[in-house]
Order: C-alpha cells, then sequence, then structure tokens
C-alpha cells in the first residue's frame, strides 16, 4: 500500500505501512515550516518525504520544509543521499520542494532506471532509442483542492476503446480534436500508437475513473521536431478532456502541472516539454502561458496554423507550478529557494 499524507491544519497524517502517524507542524515564519515529531516516534525515510510533500503540494507562496538535526538525526545522512535536504545550518535541515519534487520516489510506482542512450537516425536528425513503452499506473498524486488522488495509467487498447471511440465522436471533442469516426477507425488509430515508438497514449484518472486522454510524444522524431531544435530528450503531448464536468480551472491546474511532471520525472534527462496548439485557440493559449509555458512561435503544419509553447524544467520545479502557486508580489525575488539560501559569497 502507497504512503498517503494529507496536511490538517498544523498536523500532517501519514498512513501506510499498516499504521497512522501524526506529525506537528511549526510556523517559523516567512514560509518556514518545522516538521516535529510524533509520539509514535522517528517517520522512516519515505514517511519522511510524503510528509514534506504534504506540506509542498498546495501552496500559494513560497514553502521551505525546516528539520531540527538532532530531532531528525536518524534520518539525516538518507535526506541528505536522496538530494532533497540540504544542511541549512548547524541546528537546521532545509527540504527543498524544487529538489524534493524531482525525486520519483512518491508518485511513480516503479522504481525509476535511466534507458541508456544510443542515437538513431531519424526524420529531423538523430533521436535517443526510446524505451519500451510501460504499463499499468504511471504516476499517482493528491490533489488538496480536488480532495482527489489524479493518475495516469496507460491506455489498454481493446478494454479503453470503447470510450475513446465515444469520447472522440462527441461533438465538443471532434471540433478541436479532429478524429471522429468508426469504432473500426479508431481501432486502427490506437493500433498506429501503440506501433509508434514516439507516441504513448495515456488516460488521466480522479479517483481511478478515466476524465482525461493524452498523447504523449518525443519531440524530435515528431512533425513538431521540423520547427524548431528540439533537445534529444524533449517531449510534447496532446489533451482530450473527455467528460464535460471535468473542465474548468480546479481541475486544469490538477492535470495539466501533474502531467507535466509525470513527464520530467519518468525522463530526467527531459530539459523541456513542448506543445503546439492551434493558433486560433486563444483560451487554451491563456491556460498554458498561466500554467508556465512561454509562447515561441506561431508556425504552420498542413492543417492548421500553430502555437509553438515550450516549458523548461528548471523553470517548473523553481516556480512550484504544480502548487497553484500565486504569490502577493510576484516581482519579489525568490527567498526560500536553493539559490537564495545556498550560494555562498553573494554580493548586492
Amino acid at each position: 500500500m502507497p504512503i498517503r499524507a494529507r496536511r490538517h491544519g498544523d498536523v500532517v497524517q501519514v498512513r501506510g505501512n499498516g499504521r497512522e502517524i501524526n506529525l506537528p507542524v511549526a510556523h517559523l515564519g516567512g514560509g518556514r515550516l518545522a516538521l516535529r515529531l510524533a509520539s509514535e516516534g522517528v517517520p522512516t525515510h519515505n514517511e519522511t518525504l510524503a510528509a514534506c510533500e504534504a506540506l509542498s503540494n498546495h501552496a500559494t507562496e513560497e514553502v521551505l520544509v525546516v528539520l531540527d538535526r538532532v530531532l531528525w538525526s536518524a534520518r539525516e545522512a538518507q535526506l541528505l543521499k536522496s538530494g532533497c535536504a540540504q544542511v541549512l545550518d548547524s541546528d537546521a535541515l532545509g527540504v527543498f520542494p524544487e529538489l524534493l519534487w524531482q525525486l520519483p520516489d512518491l508518485w511513480l510506482p516503479e522504481p525509476h532506471k535511466v534507458f541508456p542512450q544510443v542515437m538513431m537516425p531519424g526524420p529531423h536528425g538523430a533521436h535517443p532509442l526510446r524505451p519500451a513503452k510501460p504499463i499499468g499506473t504511471l504516476y499517482h498524486r493528491y490533489i488538496p483542492w480536488l480532495d482527489q488522488v489524479f493518475s495516469l495509467r496507460a491506455l489498454e487498447r481493446e478494454a479503453d476503446l470503447p470510450l475513446c471511440h465515444h469520447w472522440m465522436n462527441d461533438t465538443r471533442v471532434a471540433a478541436f480534436f479532429d478524429e471522429a469516426g468508426t469504432m473500426a477507425e479508431h481501432r486502427g488509430y490506437l493500433a498506429r500508437m501503440a506501433d509508434d515508438p514516439h507516441m504513448m497514449p495515456v488516460f488521466g484518472c480522479l479517483d481511478g475513473v478515466p476524465l482525461f486522454y493524452f498523447e504523449l510524444y518525443w519531440a524530435r522524431e515528431n512533425r513538431i521536431g521540423a520547427h524548431y531544435e528540439a533537445g534529444a530528450w524533449d517531449r510534447g503531448w496532446h489533451v482530450l478532456v473527455g467528460e464535460e464536468h471535468a473542465r474548468g480551472a480546479d481541475y486544469i491546474t490538477a492535470w495539466l502541472p501533474s502531467l507535466m511532471h509525470y513527464m520530467f520525472l519518468a525522463e530526467p534527462r527531459t530539459q523541456a516539454l513542448v506543445g503546439e496548439p492551434a493558433a486560433s485557440h486563444h483560451q487554451q493559449i491563456r491556460n498554458l502561458t498561466r500554467s508556465g509555458f512561454a509562447r515561441v512561435k506561431d508556425f504552420d503544419f498542413a492543417h492548421k496554423r500553430a502555437t509553438l509553447v515550450r516549458l523548461e524544467r528548471d523553470y517548473f520545479f523553481k516556480s512550484r507550478l504544480w502548487a497553484r502557486p500565486d504569490p502577493e508580489d510576484p516581482g519579489r525575488p525568490l527567498r526560500l529557494s536553493c539559490s537564495a539560501l545556498l550560494t555562498r559569497g553573494n554580493t548586492k
């Protein structure tokens, strides 16, 4: 059973491994949150990570989780080795969200292994040999403002065909996804996806119920690779919101950053994610720019004029785009980042 942590006011409740622990939280000011120990004793390493996730999962302002080095001495070595924590001073460790959220442990069900890199010829220059597509559940994350778990799972071609067929023939969806057709045509469509090593169809679910359909692709082999200098591990995506009730700000701020998070976690060499919405889809482009994507340029495919949008890995994690950030003063320099607290010898 995966470890789950939820914040309830000034307590983080952690459940898993057949037990429940409640960790007190103290506010130190300026976004610093001190995580204390519970009467049950020192949490395991993974329980500690889960508690820190709960404190940084939804925060309009910056957050830094502070651990007393004496109280947490049994976990210090492993936290430092994992990379999520850094020594702040002789008394305290800091768990930085920009580091923690790059660890796959809490969100990917399978242990992460880096696939060997071998370059292969392709339509837009050499690209890496791509790993086999994963199966089953790929990612899971608790969404506090929905009180639901968002997950990604690989598409099962025959089992999921009827739902894909239903969604793609929905009048609202067909107007922009443009893949309406018969069951046989959609069976062939999904078969082509399965046979193409650079494409991966995925369902997005809330509490296990499919609501979204995504197509993830490696950018260098994709048609978009003809229109910009794609990095070897850059990725892109298409989206179909299948159910009408899953539209709106509360949902897009759940599935969009979670999907980006998955792609960054699934391949640590991925430095950028791209999209190519129709240049006429002004609302979609607004949603993307509000979510951290930069509008790079407009260009032409054979079937549409498109807008190239791009999100960099460094920006995603430093800006905590998964957490619905909404700082009171967006122009103020970050105060709790690694660069602000760990850089020595800075001058004004």
